[in-house]
């Protein structure tokens, strides 16, 4: 299976993530590429590609460009107003205040965008998520034309990025920008199944007014997880979406029999929707052993699921989200890929 990378997803490092109270480093750093890409060349999963280069125009196919232009500027904007430290949103427009009028300041501004306080803007991050979003288009646009499963190893991940919204790492929708260019090229449908611990609140917002995109998430209930504000069973889409949205909401400690069930109805909602393509947002923090996440899936499980997907007979794109930096995470991506082609 081939393989998109490039370097430049290493370019963010933040060094900043508010957790417990607490400014921790971040979970999500450029460590998580390196274990994954180190187990794709230790069992020889195939070749290793840099991307194309495609610009913004994807992008703005599903991001406001308010919000894209926000991004592109404010690591500048916020060093030319004399901030020492890492750019993180402290205040938003919650429900008693106006949200209409985005403000000038970049404080202002950082909280008009920013979803979550857990994501710093850094030197770095406008460059790795374009140089993310180029792996994912590389990736399916080469299933789009052979056919074949590929892997996209996106750094920043993407799913938690809505419209024009950025928080939980990730600032373009990987998966979204991915599903549009293949629609834009022709495919009638596509799903995106989201298996990371966390809800795909970005992708669902995108699409949830959809029928062209069939989103289906396995993810912690969201009253006792992350993101918290969306991600319940009974978001099933609006006016042509309705039916198109489909949420698993699961219990912290939930293990692979239960967490399949799940998966076997999502698989044959995509089977029932006349899907043509099949967008994975990989994310292998449902680990038992991920020290965000909770969740009891084993690296077996996870090729398990490999083979699972392999049997919808779908062209596949893998693109990689969450699952942190321990050694396993690297087993636990592959594992998935190699249990598709030995299905397939």
């Amino acid at each position: 299976m081939l393989t998109f990378h490039s370097d430049d997803t290493g370019l963010r490092r933040a060094r900043t993530e508010l957790d417990g109270g607490e400014l921790v480093t971040p979970y999500e750093c450029p460590e998580r590429v390196e274990l994954v890409l180190g187990r794709v060349r230790e069992v020889g999963l195939g070749e290793v590609r840099a991307p194309e280069t495609f610009g913004l125009e994807p992008v703005l196919a599903v991001h406001d460009r308010g919000y894209v232009d926000f991004l592109a500027t404010c690591w500048d904007d916020w060093q030319a107003e004399g901030k020492r430290g890492e750019a993180i949103a402290w205040m938003w427009p919650t429900r008693t205040l106006r949200d209409d009028r985005i403000p000038e300041h970049i404080d202002g501004r950082l909280g008009h965008y920013a979803m979550s306080a857990d994501t710093a803007i850094c030197e770095g991050t406008f460059e790795a998520a374009m140089a993310s979003k180029d792996i994912a288009l590389s990736a399916v646009s080469h299933t789009l034309a052979s056919g074949e499963p590929c892997f996209g190893l996106c750094r920043p991940p993407g799913h938690h990025a809505a419209s024009d919204q950025f928080g939980g790492y990730c600032f373009f929708n990987n998966a979204a920008i991915a599903a549009q260019h293949a629609l834009d090229r022709g495919v009638g449908r596509v799903a995106v199944l989201d298996v990371d611990f966390h809800h795909g609140n970005g992708t669902q917002q995108i699409f949830y007014e959809r029928d062209d995109v069939l989103f289906a998430s396995l993810h912690g209930d969201p009253r006792t997880c992350f993101p918290y504000f969306l991600g319940h069973a009974d978001e099933t889409g609006r006016g042509r979406g309705e039916g198109f949205n489909v949420n698993y909401p699961m219990a912290p400690g939930t293990a692979f029999d239960a967490w399949s069930r799940a998966l076997d109805d999502a698989l044959a909602r995509i089977r029932e929707a006349g899907c043509e393509l099949l967008v994975v947002s990989l994310g292998v923090d449902a680990f038992e052993h991920d020290p965000i996440s909770a969740f009891k899936l084993t690296s077996d499980d996870f090729t398990a699921l490999g083979r699972r997907l392999a049997g919808l007979g779908l062209p596949t794109t893998f693109l990689l989200e969450g699952g942190y930096a321990v050694e396993e995470i690297g087993i636990n991506a592959v594992n998935v890929l190699t249990g598709f082609e030995a299905a397939c």
